[in-house]
């Protein structure tokens, strides 16, 4: 999924290879957030971080209304 705020979380299609399904990375400066095989909500990493981004300092949103759930190539 595509977030258009500040974070971008993205999921893969897992097909026995070792992506993982989530990956939840600063819209900015792409510092990863999260990465890992559970699905995390994005809140929840938001207020894992105090909401800002630990690399560049942007403030950390979600909007859920715009979201995006693409295939991995």
């Amino acid at each position: 999924m595509e977030v258009i705020n500040s974070l971008r979380a993205s999921t893969s299609d897992i097909c026995g290879s070792d992506a993982l399904p989530q990956r939840i990375s600063c819209e900015k400066c792409g510092a990863v957030l999260y990465e890992g095989m559970d699905l995390t909500p994005p809140d929840e990493i938001i207020q894992r971080y105090d909401g800002k981004c630990p690399k560049c300092g942007r403030k950390l949103s979600f909007n859920p209304i715009n979201v995006e759930i693409t295939k991995r190539k």
